[in-house]
């Protein structure tokens, strides 16, 4: 399945990588030395709800366009909006900014950035998949369900590779909802200390990543059209 590997970045910097890690590190623990974690996360989520709903769910669907995690939102989500839209209506609401960012990642890569994102993944050594109607599922599945390239380069890959939208959608979006539940239950759980909470945002994560090998094996051979 030559095209659609995703090989490791062999031209990536990683010195300047591994330099500004040191860096952040370092001034993080400049930061937290001697702070309270706790008071630091009720500071975090107090900030949160002063910036309000509405800024935080629009830099939900930006920022992970430009690599910010998705995670940061999905798990603080819950313990900043929870109570005012409820747990599962901040899970709706999540669910519906992921597919925006989905949708606005798919443009970015297939006509907005295309050049240039094209000139990137061809500098880091990356192949763009061969898409074909015969084998468009398959590449969805596989570059979604791939474990190691972050959310953002997904999205990015399967635009490049114009992978037909309705279909990109449903599987990138169908592929992070047992994540978000998750990561919603998860963060709320564990600002709370809520046992229950987190077990099953954990337990919803674990089976959501071994579904996630069992169907990725089942398609992969497939994802070249054979």
């Amino acid at each position: 399945m030559s095209s659609l590997s995703l090989p490791k970045a062999k031209k990536l910097p990683w010195l300047k990588l591994t330099v500004l890690g040191v860096a952040l590190a370092v001034g993080a623990w400049a930061v937290l030395r001697g702070a309270n974690p706790r008071e630091l996360a009720d500071q975090g989520m107090a900030l949160i709800r002063a910036v309000g709903p509405t800024a935080f769910f629009a830099a939900m669907v930006v920022l992970p366009a430009v690599g910010a995690p998705m995670s940061a939102f999905t798990l603080s989500a819950g313990e900043a909006f929870g109570n005012r839209f409820t747990l599962p209506g901040v899970m709706v609401i999540a669910l519906a900014m992921i597919a925006i960012n989905l949708a606005l990642t798919y443009w970015l890569a297939r006509y907005a950035l295309r050049p240039l994102l094209l000139r990137l993944v061809a500098r880091y050594g990356f192949k763009v998949p061969s898409v074909t109607p015969a084998n468009a599922l398959s590449v969805a599945l596989v570059v979604r369900l791939t474990p190691g390239p972050p959310y953002f380069f997904q999205c990015y890959l399967l635009g490049l590779a114009e992978v037909p939208f309705r279909l990109y959608m449903i599987v990138s979006w169908l592929a992070v909802l047992p994540w978000t539940i998750g990561a919603v239950l998860l963060g709320k759980g564990i600002f709370d200390g809520n046992f229950t909470a987190v077990a099953t945002g954990s337990g919803l994560i674990v089976v959501a990543a071994v579904l996630v090998q069992i169907v990725r094996k089942k398609y992969a051979k497939r994802a070249d059209g054979n």
